[in-house]
């Protein structure tokens, strides 16, 4: 009868315990977390209590295995597999911590702080701690598993007595990895490229999504991510649009012809960015920048807060801009034809227009107050 009530017993009061425990920790942490609320932490915390019961759980185990007096004869074993479930539970629940202090300071940051670049390194840089300090955990946790083996301690004494070979070799042979692992501290804190920053990389345009000891991810415009190394980035150049102030400047390049009319070409534009919601008011311009025998080259600048920004304000200007010359200046767009274009015959002032022209200016003249310039231009 003894001999069953005992593990009964030691089983029963290490899962009563470990529940009480658990228990007690949980309803803490939630009262805390009611008193404080603008703090995360406490909250956080809670995703703990799964393996703070299992490692006092097996805690107990561990330390009353022998009062049970069941596997006498494999003693050793059993207490073998509760040390190496006790250190991977405890490696679980420090996991489980840190996981909570690095969203408690991100979250606090995040809340007082008023620049978005400045939030978006904090977030790289306890990104990068986090899966530092993961990668440490969990290294020195499979040692300590591996070290609970007897045979591990006469690999270890091998291991030593020929360190320095195997330390040449191993530098060779992560001498790719730990670049990349000095690379990603250098992007964390060295402010060269954070999570959310706009970058164009081997000409592809997109955003940063992840950044990890090893590689960044860049999320593309179509929703494709590119995955380089991070070592790309500390050693060849690329574009980052939104490292200091995301406010950019854009272009929109026309080809027109050389009776195009600037002026109202310029007020025009101005309509266009000053109805958008995308410019930010800073500025806005046309100006001719070049010119060949068959047309010129207009070009319309405009500002934005964002690179989003400027890439729709960019597009609503382009897309204002030909649809208005189409249908108000026709002959102002650039066409290429295979036969000689015949002039439109001229007409007097007040006169019935031409059947060949179907756009009027604001004067009532065909062309916009040019008459005599044909809808088709042959280019010299």
């Amino acid at each position: 009868m003894e001999n069953v009530l005992r593990p009964l017993i030691v089983f029963g009061g290490a899962i009563f315990l470990a529940f009480a425990v658990g228990w007690a920790v949980d309803r803490a942490l939630r009262r805390m977390d009611a008193r404080h609320p603008e703090t995360p932490l406490w909250g956080l915390l809670r995703s703990g209590r799964v393996p703070l019961r299992a490692v006092v759980f097996v805690g107990l185990l561990n330390a009353f295995s022998d009062e049970t007096h069941l596997a006498r004869d494999h003693q050793r074993t059993v207490d073998l597999w509760l040390n190496l479930i006790l250190i991977g539970a405890a490696a679980w629940l420090m996991l489980r911590v840190l996981t909570a202090v690095v969203e408690t300071a991100y979250s606090r940051y995040a809340g007082i702080a008023h620049d978005a670049a400045r939030v978006r390194r904090v977030r790289t840089q306890l990104t990068l701690i986090k899966r530092l300090a993961t990668a440490v955990v969990t290294v020195i946790a499979g040692a300590a598993m591996l070290l609970q083996f007897p045979a591990m301690e006469k690999l270890g004494t091998s291991m030593l007595a020929s360190a320095g070979v195997l330390g040449i070799v191993a530098g060779i042979a992560a001498q790719s990895t730990l670049g990349n692992l000095f690379a990603g501290l250098q992007i964390a804190f060295g402010d060269m490229v954070r999570i959310g920053d706009t970058v164009i990389v081997d000409g592809e345009w997109g955003t940063v999504e992840e950044i990890t000891t090893s590689y960044l991810v860049v999320l593309t415009w179509d929703e494709r991510r590119i995955t380089m190394p991070v070592s790309y980035f500390t050693s060849k150049p690329f574009e980052n649009w939104t490292r200091g102030n995301p406010q950019m400047t854009g272009t929109v390049y026309l080809h027109l012809d050389h009776s195009a009319p600037i002026a109202e070409i310029r007020r025009r534009t101005e309509e266009i960015v000053r109805a958008s919601d995308a410019w930010d008011g800073r500025s806005w311009g046309l100006v001719v920048t070049d010119s060949t025998p068959t047309t010129i080259e207009v070009r319309a600048t405009m500002t934005a807060r964002s690179p989003d920004d400027i890439w729709t304000l960019r597009c609503e200007v382009r897309e204002g801009l030909i649809t208005w010359l189409h249908r108000e200046h026709p002959y102002a767009l650039p066409r290429v034809t295979t036969a000689q274009a015949a002039p439109a015959p001229a007409f007097a002032r007040g006169a019935e227009r031409a059947p060949e022209r179907e756009e009027t200016g604001a004067d009532g003249r065909a062309g916009g107050g040019r008459p005599g310039i044909p809808d088709a231009r042959k280019p010299s």
